[in-house]
């Protein structure tokens, strides 16, 4: 697509050199410079960049869900032929969910949490359309039932928080197909979801797109998802367009640098075969597209005395109802896990949300109380220390969690978060925390004189490296990574994944990485632990779990994973109506015993005759 200066009639939405400014103390700022694009009947254009490029200014732009005390918006948009931007603010009103409707990334804080999914869907059918109570019903049920939500006539009495990630997004999807939109808006439905929640999902949009005739602007800085889902593509770089067209030139012919450096950065799988140890990404330039040296790590696992070891846990979480809180069941998060970890190592826990995964690492903390096992750190049982011994022991092992934002307090400088831990441990002056914060920053790629910052001053991405330097500060063995690059965009998580690596290499930690992105997994990892409902169905060698996946679920999770290459788009995976399956059990439910099967030298699975 080249774009002109006049709007495309045929065009269901038309772009023409959108300029979107903000009021910053007293100045007004451009995020977005004189964009132009069209999008087509029953055609997917995805808009991809990384978080600051302004694909999701551009899309709330169209929207106009801009404030307007502090917004500006100049360029005219037209969706079939009326200029959006000339509309009243009533007019507008009737055009968004009517003819052009937004699926935000986040659908628990879209959906409201005191009304039903049915009544908030309802709301959206009669706010553009007379009808009785019961239509609205009978329509609700309807769309429930096209967006694969099972059993739709009992479950638009339920509230959001009933509903998994993943059936929350199809309640989003219900919602915007409502008055049947000619346009439909994405912006990042998919970042926040499990990788196979994520694939149903873009198989779901495509399907729904061919049966309603709708035209899809999908938003995402994941080239993987842009490469099954997108007719044409456009990179947004720094608030501008720096590169259109069809989505097989962009990933084949790809010319920008930017966009040579987004596709360098996704994480392929299979791309570690032949590869015995793990891989740094090959950072490329923004601005040059010139591509690093994808450097393996150079020191060995250690093996002998497991520096963490845990044997047959167990942690439940309690269910009480009733007005005298009387037992009922519990969730059975981790049930009879075992591993060890040894020096220099790093262990991938991987599996879907609920798992158990994190209730691992927090059990291994002792953040969450278990039921029964044994966790040692470098041979010391951590259930059987006192408290003054167990902060002692917390100096050894320390956890990097995964929202940056949320576990640094937004009260304390950088230098505070940094100081704090170093203070509290009683380890030195105040002289003595400053200087070993001013190293460590600097040692994960920031420089001092950011410690006078607060946290909302700093990317995502730099927040992280923040959060890794605070885990740091006690001079750990182990560190404890919960999903600590999953929200990231792929370059910024390739930054991070390369600093990991590098931080193992020089001060010989060991990682128990905590992830559900598979392609991330087999770049960092020695060895694989895959989890299902709180038990470990795979484990072994990283080579050998990537090549040769035993359990039907590894098989699924890695099948799900978006690969980065336009051939797939027609792909279809089975279109699954049912939840994930629940860890809650009943009161006296024994937990089957499991049996595993070597497959080679310490590759084991489950065997699935015993899983029921």
């Amino acid at each position: 697509m080249t774009p002109t200066s006049e709007t495309n009639a045929a065009a269901v939405l038309s772009v023409r050199n959108l300029t979107t400014s903000f009021l910053s103390e007293g100045e007004w700022k451009t995020v977005v410079r004189g964009i132009s694009f069209d999008v087509m009947p029953g055609e997917t254009v995805a808009i991809v960049g990384e978080s600051g490029s302004g694909k999701s200014v551009t899309s709330l732009s169209v929207m106009r869900l801009l404030p307007k005390t502090s917004s500006r918006i100049s360029g005219r948009i037209t969706l079939d032929g009326r200029d959006l931007l000339a509309l009243e603010d009533t007019e507008m009103r009737k055009v968004r969910g009517r003819d052009v409707a937004m699926i935000f990334q986040e659908p628990m804080t879209s959906l409201n949490p005191v009304f039903t999914v049915g009544r908030q869907i309802s709301e959206a059918l009669t706010c553009h359309k007379p009808m009785s109570a019961k239509e609205a019903q009978e329509e609700t049920i309807r769309l429930l039932e096209k967006v694969r939500i099972p059993n739709a006539a009992q479950r638009l009495r339920e509230y959001p928080h009933q509903f998994s990630g993943g059936m929350r997004q199809r309640v989003m999807i219900a919602m915007a197909l409502a008055s049947r939109p000619k346009l439909l808006i994405a912006d990042e439905p998919t970042t926040a979801l499990d990788v196979t929640i994520q694939g149903q999902i873009l198989d779901l949009i495509k399907t729904l797109q061919e049966e309603e005739g709708m035209s899809v602007l999908f938003i995402t800085h994941d080239m993987g998802v842009v490469a099954e889902i997108a007719d044409r593509t456009i990179v947004m770089y720094q608030g501008e367009a720096v590169e259109t067209g069809t989505t097989a030139d962009i990933f084949t012919k790809g010319a920008h640098p930017y966009t040579r450096a987004l596709l360098a950065a996704v994480p392929r799988m299979g791309s570690m075969i032949g590869q015995p140890d793990p891989l740094r990404f090959g950072i490329v330039d923004k601005e040059t597209g010139i591509p690093g040296a994808e450097v393996p790590l150079a020191t060995k696992v250690e093996a002998g005395k497991p520096v963490l070891s845990v044997r047959n846990l167990v942690t439940r979480y309690g269910i009480n109802k009733g007005w005298f809180g009387r037992r009922t069941g519990a969730v059975h998060a981790v049930e009879n896990v075992s591993f060890d970890l040894f020096k220099g190592e790093t262990l991938s826990l991987v599996g879907e949300s609920g798992c158990g995964k994190s209730t691992i690492g927090r059990s291994i903390m002792r953040l969450t109380d278990t039921e029964s096992g044994e966790i040692a750190v470098n041979g010391q049982n951590v259930h059987a220390v006192t408290r003054s011994e167990l902060n002692q022991l917390r100096r050894s092992i320390q956890m990097i969690f995964q929202d940056p934002f949320a576990s640094l307090n937004p009260r304390m400088t950088i230098a505070e978060a940094l100081m704090e831990p170093f203070i509290v441990h009683k380890l030195g002056t105040r002289k003595e925390a400053r200087a070993k914060a001013a190293e460590l920053i600097e040692q994960v790629g920031l420089s001092a004189d950011m410690l006078k910052r607060y946290p909302h001053e700093f990317s995502g991405g730099q927040r992280q490296r923040i959060s890794i330097a605070r885990a740091l500060t006690l001079d750990p063995k182990v560190i404890i990574a919960d999903e600590s690059v999953s929200a990231l965009d792929v370059s910024i998580k390739a930054q991070v994944v390369n600093l990991l690596l590098d931080l193992q290499e020089r001060l010989g930690l060991s990682y128990l990485f905590i992830s559900h992105d598979m392609a991330v997994v087999e770049r960092v990892s020695h060895r694989v632990a895959v989890m299902l409902l709180g038990e470990i169905v795979e484990i072994g060698p990283r080579e050998a779990i990537f090549a040769n996946p035993q359990h039907p679920y590894t098989k699924k999770l890695m099948a799900a994973v978006p690969v980065p290459d336009p051939a797939r788009r027609a792909l279809r995976r089975p279109i699954s109506n049912d939840e994930i399956m629940s860890p809650i059990r009943l009161v006296g439910y024994e937990p089957p015993a499991r049996t595993y099967r070597e497959v080679s030298p310490g590759h084991m699975v489950r065997l699935e005759e015993e899983a029921a």
